[in-house]
C-alpha cells in the first residue's frame, strides 16, 4: 500500500510499458466472438522520430482502442512503419557521402544492402518511442511496407490494375526534383510566393524586317526550347500573321505562329511562347499542335546540347547569360518586378523542374467514382464532416497519378522490358523470358513505386491480403482511421480507392481528422521559429500521462491543438492529485487496519448503507459517478476526447477529492477495518481509475494493481477491466439536488469569509436562515457544514434582515458570519479606503474616456482595454460597497 511521497512517473512508466508488451494482453484473437474494433496506425516513416503531431494522434488512437478493449470488444490496433522511399534513400546517401561514396559507386544491389543495414540499426527509433509512451498496439502484428507479405500485395494490385488498363506507361510532363533525382507528385510540391521578374522578349517576325512579337516570361532560359509562339484567332492585331513564323532569338531557328486560346488578347501583348518540354500548359499545347519537344534542361538541372552555346551550365547561370545576350542584341524589351509562385520539392526544397519523362501512371478517374460514392452514401463518415468537402474537392478534380520514382529504395516496378521486341511484361512473379516473343533478354524496370502506392494498401495488406486470412475476415473493414488533415488526399483517398478496388469494401467506416498542433501563441511549430516541443523531453519531464492529458484537453474536433508546457504542468498537477488521493486513502486504510480492496468488476455500482442508512455524500458521489460514466462513454464514442478529459478532471478533482474525500474524513476511524464506509470510498476510487485509464494509462495501472492485488479472480490488468457504464437504476436526482444545495451553503460561507478577508483558520459563529427542506438539510448536514466552512453553526427560520455581521443572501437561504468586533472595525477601515480609491480611479478613467481628442488619437485596442478596466473597477466598487453595508 505504501506509495512514494512524490509522484515520479519515471519510476513506474517503463515497467508498465514493458509489461504490457511482454504479457501479450494487447494481442488480438480473430477467433474471439463478439463485437470487433480495429484500427491501423498511420505508418510513420522508418527514418522518423516521434513529434508532437504524432503524439496527439497516438494518444487519441490509444485512448479509443483502450476504451473499446475495456468494453470487452475484440480490439486490434495494428502497428507498423513505412519504408519512406525518398526520405530513407536521402538519409543513407548522406551517410555514404561522409565516406566519400555515392550509391552509383556501390551499385544498386550493394546500396540496397546498405539501406537495410541502416534500417536494422536506426530504423526502429520510432517504434521504441511508441513502446515508451505505452501505445497499446498488437506488436505481434507489427508490419513494414517492404515486408514480403506487403510486397506481394503491392505486386498483386499493380498487375491487376495493369491488366484492367488502369496502369499505363507514357511520356508526360512531371515534376522533377534535380536533387532527389526523381519525379514527384503534385502533392509533394510546395508553392511559395517569391519576388522575381517578368522579362519581355522580342521575337523577329519572319519576312517582315523591323516587326516583332513580344512575349513575357519568368523563365527566359527556357526560350531556347521554344517550338512555337501562340496568338488568339480573335485577336485582330495579328490577323495577318496566321500561318506565319518568327525567328527564335539567340538560336535563329524558325518556329511557327499557331492559333490557340491559351493566348488571351486581353492579357499583356496577347502573345505567348510555347515550350512543350518545360511547361505543363505548353506540353498540352504541343500535343494540340503536334509540336516537337526541344529539351534544353536535363535531369540535373543543367543545360543540354540543345541549348547551343549555353550547354553544360546550371539553369540559373544560363538565365543570367541569356538575358545578357538578349540585351546585347536589343531583344530584351523590358524587365518588370513580378510576384510568382516558385515550386519547391517538399523533401529537399530544391526548385522543381517540369520535364517530359517516361513514367508509370494510374488512371484515376474510373477508380475515383466509387470512392466518391462511398463517402456520399455514408459508407465512410468524415469527422468533423466538413473534411469530406476537402476529400470531394480532390477526388472530383483528380488527375492521373504518376506512381514511378527514379530511386533504388522501394517496391520495384514489376515490369520487364524486352531487348529484342521492345515489349513490356508485367508479372506477379519474376519472369525468365519475354511474355511476347519469348526472348531471355529482359531487364526489370529500374524505377520504384511511389511510397503512397504501398501505404494505400495498408488497412488490408497488413491483415494478409490478397489471401483471405482469418485476420482479414475478422478485422476488415477497420472501424476507424485517425489522422491529420494534411494527408487526406496523399493517403486517405488512396486507401479508399484501393480498398474498394481490391476488396469491394471500404477500408474503414469512419475517418476522424485531428487538428494541427500549435504553440501557446497559435503559431505553427517549426524548428526555425524555435517553438517545437519534443514529446520525449516533455514526457520525461512531466510524465506521459500528463502530456497525453494536456493534448487531449486542448483538442476539440475540428480545431487546432494549442500545446504549451503550462498546460502540461497543469496536467501533471492533476496526475499528482490522483497520486496524492491514492496515498491518502492507502495511509488511512492502513490506520483503519484494513487491506487494499476493490469490488468485483461491474458496469455500475450503488453505495452500501452505513448504520442502516446511506449518507448523503455516498448517495451523491455514486450518482455523480454514474452520470460521469454515462457522459464519458458518450464523449469517447463520438470522438469528443477533450470533453471526456474535462468530465474526468472535474469529477475526480472537484467532486471526488475536494468534496467527497473531505466529507469522508469525518467518518475515518482507527481500527474500523474494512467497513461499509471504506468499501464505498474504494468502490468509487477504483471505478474512477477505470474511467481515467484510456486517457492516463500508466498512473491508473500502477494504482489499480496496488488496490486490487488481493482480489481473487481479478483481471490481470486494468486495461482488460470493464469500463463503467451509466445505469438508470443508479441515478439519484434527489441526492444530487440536495448535495448541490449543501455545496451552495458551504460555498456561500467560504466566499463570505474570503470577501471580508477574514482569517480562514479562525472558526467563526455562523447562522443559516432558512425554512422547509433547506432547513432540514442544513440541520442534518450540520457537521459537514461546520467542518468544511470552519464555523460553529446555528440554523434559524426566516431571513437575516436584522442580523448583524457579514451577510450573504440567496433565494433559498441567508448566511450570516459573526465577525469579532476588532476585526469588524479593521474591515470597515479597509473597505472605506478601498471604496475611496476605487471612486478616484473610476473618475480618472471616465474623464480620460470622455476626452474627444484622446478618443480620436488612441488606438481602438487601447480604448477597449481602458473600457474593460473601467467596468472591472465599477464591479469591484459595487462589491466593496455591499460588503461595507453588510458589516
Amino acid at each position: 500500500m505504501e506509495l512514494d511521497k512524490v509522484y515520479e512517473p519515471q519510476r513506474f512508466e517503463p515497467h508498465w510499458a514493458e509489461w504490457w508488451e511482454t504479457s501479450g494482453i494487447f494481442k488480438a484473437d480473430p477467433a474471439k466472438r463478439g463485437r470487433v474494433f480495429s484500427i491501423a496506425i498511420p505508418p510513420p516513416n522508418v527514418t522518423g522520430s516521434l513529434h508532437i503531431g504524432h503524439m496527439i494522434g497516438h494518444t487519441e488512437m490509444d485512448m479509443i482502442t483502450r476504451y473499446h478493449r475495456m468494453l470487452g470488444e475484440n480490439a486490434l490496433w495494428i502497428p507498423g512503419t513505412d519504408h519512406a522511399g525518398i526520405a530513407t534513400q536521402m538519409v543513407v546517401e548522406r551517410e555514404l557521402a561522409k565516406e566519400g561514396v555515392t550509391r552509383h559507386d556501390l551499385g544498386r544491389e550493394k546500396f540496397e544492402e546498405k539501406v537495410w543495414e541502416w534500417k536494422a540499426k536506426y530504423g526502429g527509433n520510432i517504434e521504441r518511442q511508441m513502446r515508451k509512451i505505452g501505445d497499446s498496439v498488437d506488436w505481434s502484428r507489427n508490419r513494414f511496407t517492404l515486408d514480403p507479405g506487403l510486397s506481394r500485395a503491392v505486386r498483386e494490385i499493380f498487375v491487376r490494375l495493369y491488366e484492367k488498363g488502369l496502369i499505363y506507361r507514357g511520356e508526360y510532363m512531371v515534376n522533377w526534383c534535380p536533387r532527389c533525382g526523381t519525379a514527384i507528385s503534385d502533392l509533394e510540391v510546395n508553392h511559395e510566393d517569391t519576388q522575381g521578374s517578368l522579362w519581355e522578349i522580342k521575337y523577329p517576325v519572319k519576312g517582315q524586317p523591323g516587326r516583332f512579337l513580344t512575349v513575357a516570361t519568368t523563365r527566359p532560359e527556357t526560350m531556347l526550347g521554344d517550338t512555337a509562339v501562340a496568338i488568339n484567332a480573335r485577336d485582330e492585331r495579328y490577323a495577318d500573321l496566321h500561318g506565319g513564323f518568327v525567328a527564335l532569338p539567340l538560336v535563329g531557328r524558325e518556329i511557327p505562329i499557331v492559333l490557340d486560346d491559351m493566348a488571351d488578347p486581353e492579357f499583356g501583348t496577347g502573345v505567348v511562347k510555347i515550350t512543350p518540354a518545360h511547361d505543363p500548359n505548353d506540353f498540352e499545347a504541343g500535343k494540340r499542335h503536334n509540336l516537337p519537344h526541344v529539351r534544353v534542361i536535363d535531369a540535373n538541372a543543367m543545360m543540354t546540347a540543345e541549348a547551343g552555346g549555353y550547354a553544360g551550365i546550371d539553369r540559373f547561370e544560363a538565365r543570367k547569360r541569356v538575358l545578357a545576350s538578349l540585351e546585347a542584341q536589343g531583344l530584351l524589351a523590358a524587365t518588370k518586378p513580378h510576384n510568382l509562385p516558385v515550386s519547391l520539392c517538399q523533401r529537399c526544397r530544391t526548385v522543381v523542374e517540369p520535364l517530359v519523362s517516361k513514367q508509370w501512371f494510374v488512371r484515376m478517374e474510373p477508380l475515383a467514382k466509387p470512392a466518391i460514392e462511398a463517402v456520399e452514401t455514408g459508407r465512410i463518415e468524415f469527422i468533423p464532416e466538413n473534411w469530406a468537402n476537402t476529400y470531394f474537392h480532390w477526388m472530383r478534380n483528380i488527375r492521373d497519378w504518376c506512381i514511378s520514382r527514379q530511386l533504388w529504395w522501394g517496391h520495384r516496378v514489376p515490369a520487364w522490358h524486352c531487348e529484342d521486341c521492345g515489349e513490356v511484361t508485367v508479372s506477379r512473379t519474376d519472369p525468365t523470358a519475354c511474355g511476347k516473343c519469348g526472348s531471355a533478354k529482359i531487364a526489370q524496370d529500374s524505377d520504384v513505386l511511389d511510397t503512397w502506392f504501398s501505404s494505400g494498401l495498408w488497412p488490408f495488406s497488413t491483415l494478409g491480403w490478397p489471401d483471405q486470412t482469418e485476420d482479414l475476415k475478422a478485422y476488415y473493414p477497420t472501424s476507424l482511421l485517425i489522422t491529420g488533415f494534411d494527408i487526406i488526399f496523399f493517403w486517405v483517398a488512396r486507401m479508399i480507392v484501393f480498398g474498394l478496388e481490391c476488396t469491394g469494401e471500404v477500408p474503414f467506416r469512419q475517418v476522424y481528422i485531428h487538428g494541427l498542433v500549435r504553440d501557446a501563441e497559435r503559431q505553427k511549430m517549426s524548428k526555425t521559429k524555435g517553438n517545437v516541443i519534443d514529446p520525449l523531453e516533455v514526457t520525461e519531464k512531466y510524465g506521459t500521462d500528463a502530456v497525453r492529458m494536456s493534448l487531449v484537453l486542448a483538442a476539440p474536433p475540428g480545431t487546432d491543438i494549442i500545446s504549451s508546457e503550462d498546460r502540461m504542468q497543469s496536467a501533471r498537477a492533476f496526475a499528482n492529485k490522483i497520486w496524492n488521493a491514492a496515498r491518502f486513502l492507502f495511509l488511512n486504510l492502513e490506520r483503519a487496519g484494513a487491506e487494499p480492496w476493490a469490488p468485483g468488476e461491474k458496469d455500475s455500482y450503488t453505495p452500501e448503507p452505513i448504520d442502516g442508512s446511506v449518507p448523503l455524500e455516498d448517495r451523491w458521489i455514486f450518482s455523480t459517478l454514474n452520470t460521469c460514466a454515462g457522459e464519458v462513454n458518450k464523449a469517447i464514442a463520438s470522438y469528443r476526447f477533450h470533453e471526456a478529459a474535462n468530465l474526468l478532471w472535474h469529477f475526480f478533482w472537484d467532486d471526488f477529492c475536494d468534496w467527497y474525500i473531505e466529507l469522508k474524513k469525518l467518518r475515518f476511524r482507527e481500527g474500523s477495518g474494512l467497513d461499509a464506509n471504506w468499501r464505498n470510498i474504494l468502490t468509487v476510487f477504483e471505478a474512477s481509475l477505470r474511467l481515467l485509464h484510456p486517457a492516463m494509462p500508466f498512473i491508473t495501472e500502477e494504482l489499480w494493481q496496488r488496490l486490487c492485488k488481493g482480489r481473487e479472480g481479478r483481471t490481470v490488468s486494468i486495461s482488460l477491466a470493464r469500463f463503467p457504464q451509466f445505469s438508470e437504476e443508479c441515478a439519484d436526482a434527489e441526492a444530487e439536488a440536495d448535495f448541490a444545495q449543501l455545496r451552495e451553503i458551504i460555498g456561500a460561507a467560504r466566499n463570505l469569509r474570503a470577501d471580508a478577508k477574514l482569517d480562514p483558520k479562525q472558526q467563526l459563529d455562523a447562522v443559516v436562515y432558512c425554512d422547509g427542506a433547506v432547513a432540514r438539510l442544513a440541520s442534518t448536514q450540520k457537521e459537514a457544514i461546520e467542518k468544511l466552512a470552519n464555523v460553529a453553526l446555528r440554523v434559524e427560520p426566516g431571513t437575516a434582515q436584522r442580523a448583524k455581521g457579514a451577510k450573504r443572501a440567496t433565494p433559498a437561504f441567508d448566511v450570516v458570519l459573526a465577525v469579532p468586533a476588532a476585526q469588524m472595525e479593521k474591515q470597515r477601515e479597509r473597505l472605506t479606503k478601498e471604496i475611496a480609491s476605487l471612486q478616484q480611479v473610476i473618475a480618472n478613467s471616465e474623464r480620460q474616456l470622455g476626452n474627444e481628442d484622446f478618443l480620436k488619437k488612441a488606438p481602438e485596442k487601447v480604448l477597449e482595454t481602458l473600457r474593460g478596466k473601467l467596468a472591472e473597477y465599477k464591479s469591484q466598487l459595487e462589491k466593496s460597497q455591499q460588503a461595507l453595508a453588510e458589516l
